[in-house]
């Protein structure tokens, strides 16, 4: 089962994705994830790739697929793999594409969590986060018990800058421009499954394992 998760920053595909990790016991595959790993054990890619992420330059197509293609070359990888954040442009998922051909494989499921812009700005403007222990809350959702203050180590909450609505609705903006083209790309190739995020995030999830073991 290899399975490349979409949808928009916010959206909730990597709190699903972990889930189906889980349950499936496959990995859970982020490319921020890769580039740690490697850059910590000094391989030669995760050399390359600190190479432009000390200059603040995002790490070229071609070695961030050269990096997910080693990684999905490992043991774990044998019954299948979830992968999350990745590709994020139609370049990217055509490389990938070409590496999984080479090594006779191919996707089975691009599964969309589909939410409106809208709903993102408003579930992601609540988010508080503690100044202590990093603890995330919701203002409406899953408010803590202590008001503007951290239940676990009493710190104060804030709205980190990432959260706030201009913030958000510069990321979906990119988003649109550079991600969104992959739901038309993996509908050409009749994989995509698209599910509603709106739910509650239990729903969410039987509708994506609906798919998975339809």
């Amino acid at each position: 089962m290899k399975i490349v998760m979409l949808g928009a920053p916010g959206a909730g595909k990597g709190t699903q994705a972990k889930m189906i990790a889980a349950k499936y016991s496959i990995p859970h595959i982020s490319t921020g994830d890769i580039f740690r790993a490697n850059i910590k054990n000094g391989t030669e890619l995760g050399k390359k790739a600190k190479e432009y992420m000390d200059q603040g330059l995002l790490v070229p197509d071609e070695l961030t697929v050269d990096l997910v293609i080693d990684r999905l070359s490992r043991d774990d990888c044998g019954r299948g793999y979830i992968l999350d954040g990745f590709p994020r442009t139609i370049p990217q998922a055509e490389a990938l594409d070409a590496a999984l051909t080479k090594r006779g494989e191919k996707l089975d499921y691009a599964v969309n969590v589909d939410v409106p812009d809208a709903s993102i700005v408003a579930r992601m403007s609540g988010r508080r986060a503690c100044t202590g222990c990093g603890a995330t809350y919701h203002i409406e959702h899953n408010p803590s018990k202590k008001g503007e203050f951290c239940e676990v180590c009493g710190e104060p909450l804030v709205l980190r800058d990432d959260d706030k609505p201009e913030t958000v609705q510069k990321r979906l903006t990119v988003y649109h421009d550079q991600t969104q083209p992959l739901i038309e790309y993996y509908s050409g190739q009749k994989i995509l499954k698209t599910v509603d995020g709106t739910q509650d995030m239990n729903d969410v999830f039987a509708a994506i394992t609906g798919i998975l073991e339809a």
